[in-house]
């Protein structure tokens, strides 16, 4: 288990109890809660793409995407956030609203911009004005950047920075946001990530988190994990919850001793052992783009490749599988057990008075894994509703089925 894994776990057993004994004692909603419920709960998936009547027919109403950065080099608006908004202005045509995730931390970085300096947060604040004057009329909320505390999207920032750089972009925000909803998003419990965040919470509308349950590591899930999750949440800020991304992997099964040596081979070890002895020569034999992953994660520590590749999750990506333990008990990873999931775990989520919504992750499953850049590997590459070439698959129809009851409930 990876150093990163280790830490949220820490933190959790530290002030996640603490905070689950106290939602025993409050209420399950507020005077907010209900007013954001009363606009409608959130059914959404993240990152469409295709036909959009085929995606509003799974009775799915949100969009959830990430904003390009505004800028070119020169100053000028880039032509990725032109084309952004105009994606936009198709999603309102077709009666979808949007949950749009402001520019990661390295993206500021690449365009010049110091995070740590006064001037280099000043520019931060007027970009995130920026960007919500250039969307109100088009996006109904805003998440400052992505989960913030996972080490590939928060390098180079320690947590520390990294809750600043939410919390500036919200103060920012929030006189001015209209309409607009805004907030950020932790992957799981993330006590660590909520607790640097705690100041800034009075300029949040909601709380999001991302829970993926039985689809990383070597280790099970439980739906009962969404619970106590959402609730720990809850209990800590009083503030309404979207799940802004959850899902299950469609595919993905063990793979035999034979067929991992056979993978080793590849990349010229026999066993794990003579793989760490030549750990240098072992990452510069993997696909460019997973070696170059590694590489960004190290951030030019070559001592961490070994630990990175074989005690976290990115195991399961050099391994192409989903070890046996890897999953939520009945609910294998077919496009059967995917279905379940959702049709079990949806009902149970709009229950609580305090959520907001749900985003399923994702529309449609993808050609390579964008973390490995592997075709065959499973993490990243079969959460979809649709399948690659953008069939519905069982999940599509059991999360139309869901939302449809929920629209239903809505109304009554």
């Amino acid at each position: 288990m990876d150093e990163f894994v280790i830490n949220q776990i820490k933190t959790g057993l530290k002030y996640v109890p603490v905070n689950l004994l106290k939602y025993i004692f409050i209420p399950k909603s507020s005077p907010e809660t209900e007013k954001l419920r009363d606009r409608g709960f959130i059914c959404g998936v993240c990152h469409p793409r295709g036909d959009l009547e085929k995606v509003c027919g799974a009775n799915i109403e949100w969009i959830r995407a990430d904003i390009p950065f505004p800028y070119e080099k020169n100053g000028s608006i880039s032509a990725a956030f032109i084309d952004f908004k105009k994606r936009c202005e198709e999603y309102r045509e077709k009666g979808l609203k949007v949950m749009a995730i402001t520019p990661y931390p390295q993206e500021y970085l690449r365009y010049g911009i110091d995070l740590k300096t006064e001037e280099g947060e000043q520019a931060v604040r007027d970009i995130a004005v920026f960007i919500l004057n250039e969307l109100k009329d088009l996006a109904g909320a805003l998440q400052v950047t992505n989960e913030m505390g996972i080490p590939r999207f928060t390098i180079p920032l320690t947590l520390d920075e990294a809750a600043r750089f939410i919390g500036i972009q919200l103060e920012a925000m929030y006189p001015v946001r209209g309409d607009v909803i805004i907030g950020y998003n932790c992957a799981g419990p993330a006590a660590d990530l909520n607790e640097k965040t705690a100041p800034y919470v009075k300029y949040c509308d909601y709380i999001g988190v991302d829970i993926y349950a039985g689809c990383f590591m070597n280790f099970p899930g439980f739906l009962w994990m969404f619970d106590a999750v959402v609730n720990y949440l809850w209990a800590l800020n009083r503030k309404p919850v979207i799940l802004e991304e959850f899902g299950y992997i469609g595919t993905g099964a063990p793979k035999s001793r034979a067929q991992r040596t056979a993978i080793l081979k590849k990349y010229g070890a026999s066993t794990e052992k003579e793989a760490k002895k030549n750990i240098v020569s072992f990452v510069e034999a993997l696909p460019d783009h997973f070696k170059e992953h590694i590489k960004h994660l190290a951030q030019g520590d070559e001592s961490m490749y070994y630990g990175l590749l074989f005690k976290g999750d990115l195991r399961n990506h050099l391994f192409c599988e989903l070890p046996r333990f890897t999953k939520i008990p009945g609910m294998p990873h077919t496009p059967e057990g995917q279905a379940l999931f959702y049709k079990k775990l949806l009902p149970r989520l709009y229950k609580k008075p305090f959520m907001a919504g749900a985003i399923v992750y994702c529309y449609a499953d993808t050609d390579a894994c964008y973390v490995c850049g592997q075709e065959e590997c499973p993490t990243e590459t079969s959460w979809g509703l649709v399948d690659r070439d953008l069939n519905p698959k069982p999940s599509y129809y059991a999360v139309k089925e869901a939302f449809e009851n929920i629209r239903n409930n809505r109304k009554g």
